[in-house]
């Protein structure tokens, strides 16, 4: 896997590079650089400027305490508290793209479809946030719960964060199983009541020698997702 983008990169260069990371150095992120990722994050567009979103970034031991908390108690069949509203089982289409990327990622690790003691693992590094030093945990305000909105632009400024991370060296991926167990993040993050938990983002920076971090997840054509009106062929 080569590195993340070199600086100076042009924009296309970042997106196009970008993938999830999955395996992550020790290494502590710095704080400052932390602030600066996020500063231009917060330039991702939101409606009417609203600007709901909130992070709450975590590392070292309140960090740990939340991985610990988290996988003790999905093993224990506590059923998940996510405070998102979670979809129905797929269609096939997208089930389909799902089990795409998880075969590209077991591939890549070397887990066999019969390896349940491998697979378990895979699933308990999801929980850990895979271990990455840095957590961001990003939150809206309770005021406008209930309207789509708000989770739209949490995406919007997830999307500009990961990038942001790219283009400084640092690896990241979006993972709704680090925040499953909601109770144990309010309570080791400090997230104020009147914020809804909408995502987590790992971060760090990447172990080049992960296997999974070399996986590129495959899109459908810009011809299977566009439908231009108007315009002469």
């Amino acid at each position: 896997m080569t590195s993340p983008v070199q600086q100076g990169a042009s924009y296309e260069d970042v997106v196009r590079g970008r993938r999830s990371i999955r395996g992550y150095r020790p290494d502590p992120v710095p704080k400052q650089l932390i602030r600066e990722i996020i500063e231009i994050a917060m330039r991702a567009p939101s409606s009417h400027n609203t600007q709901s979103w909130n992070f709450y970034v975590l590392t070292g031991a309140p960090l740990d305490r939340i991985r610990a908390g988290n996988t003790e108690r999905n093993l224990a069949g506590v059923p998940h508290s996510r405070e998102f509203r979670m979809r129905d089982e797929a269609d096939p289409v997208h089930r389909e793209r799902q089990i795409d990327i998880a075969k590209q990622l077991f591939g890549a690790m070397g887990i066999e479809r019969h390896d349940k003691e491998k697979r378990l693992d895979w699933v308990m590094r999801g929980f850990r946030q895979f271990d990455a030093p840095v957590s961001i945990v990003i939150t809206y305000d309770r005021t406008v719960h209930g309207s789509d909105i708000a989770p739209f632009d949490c995406g919007a400024v997830a999307n500009a964060l990961v990038n942001a991370a790219w283009a400084r060296g640092l690896g990241c991926v979006i993972n709704s199983q680090g925040i499953m167990q909601s109770p144990v993040v309010r309570e080791h993050a400090g997230i104020a009541d009147d914020q809804v938990i909408m995502m987590c983002i790992a971060m760090g920076y990447p172990d080049h020698t992960f296997p999974a971090n070399g996986v590129v997840s495959r899109r459908k054509s810009v011809d299977e997702a566009t439908t231009f009106v108007g315009f002469d062929d």
